[in-house]
């Protein structure tokens, strides 16, 4: 079956969210591994370009065993490319590394799971056919407040503003990021872009680790696994996604965005032993797959408006 396909398409945007879903408790235990503190954001940085340049390396080594040939981009799609890792991965990376030393944990997964809003609201704007309708709306307010349950406890406070607006910066750049790829995608092979925009980001994120002082200490091969698993993920899921929004209305694949607190959350509580089981995750998942499964609604019966 092609990717093309929508049950297909769906199947792997919600693999794609699983796989980053997994990274909630990984980041936890790489830290640990890599002995990293909670407030040195320079070496948080450095672990991050470390887990993205090594995931376009992988990404751009599939391509040329798949292809083989080296993958490559004209000169009129350099500074796309480069655009796209500048926002997509170290513009919202390190908002994310900035602003999660300033905020909750609860407040982080909430602003970020804004992004599907700011991508279904916008997308019209950038892609004619992708149109704003009754069904979008109403699933990403379902999705929005599952993602709530699952995050109770969160507030804007005062201690909070700045992490909060780091978080928000963050936000915009994953979902500007979702345009800038579908747009860099129509005529060019999503695997490539993938590889050359996790590369040039994750070399941004090493420069500003650098500068910042950090530094990491690769000793433990536990740390080393840890990192190999989360530049699989990013290589796997960037790769993915962006083959789905070539293929798929931005809109569309986005909404799926909204399981990865869920994903996040569940993992967690099964790696690290954190209470999440109750009531409220059953009442975020149920409200999050209502939700997706409403703002798709028109794929087969268009809503009325």
């Amino acid at each position: 079956m092609s990717i093309k396909n929508y049950k297909v398409a769906a199947a792997l945007a919600i693999f794609c969210t699983l796989l980053w879903g997994t990274a909630f408790p990984f980041i936890k235990v790489g830290y640990a591994e890599f002995g990293i503190a909670a407030n040195d954001i320079g070496s948080k940085l450095l672990f991050a370009g470390a887990r993205f340049t090594l995931a376009g390396i992988m990404v751009l080594l599939i391509f040329l065993v798949k292809n083989k040939r080296l993958p490559k981009i004209e000169k009129s799609g350099i500074l796309p490319v480069m655009l796209l890792g500048s926002v997509q991965t170290f513009g919202q990376y390190i908002f994310t590394y900035i602003g999660i030393g300033f905020t909750s944990g609860a407040n982080t997964s909430v602003i970020t799971a804004c992004a599907t809003f700011f991508t279904v609201l916008f997308a019209p704007l950038f892609f004619k056919s992708d149109k704003l309708n009754v069904c979008k709306i109403i699933g990403c307010i379902l999705g929005f407040c599952g993602v709530l349950c699952v995050n109770s406890g969160g507030g804007v406070t005062a201690d909070t503003l700045f992490g909060d607006f780091m978080i928000l910066m963050s936000t915009l750049s994953a979902a500007a990021g979702n345009f800038i790829s579908k747009g860099i995608v129509r005529d060019r092979e999503p695997i490539s872009v993938t590889g050359f925009q996790l590369s040039f980001g994750g070399i941004l994120l090493l420069i500003a680790g650098f500068i910042a002082g950090g530094k990491l200490n690769f000793s433990s091969i536990k740390a080393l696994l840890v990192l190999f698993w989360l530049a699989f993920v990013s290589a796997a899921a960037f790769a993915i996604w962006t083959a789905l929004l070539k293929h798929h209305h931005a809109s569309r694949i986005c909404v799926f965005n909204l399981l990865v607190p869920v994903f996040g959350t569940l993992l967690s509580g099964i790696m690290l032993g954190e209470s999440v089981f109750g009531i409220e995750m059953i009442v975020s998942v149920v409200l999050i797959c209502t939700g997706i499964f409403i703002s798709n609604k028109q794929i087969k019966k268009r809503c009325k408006r």
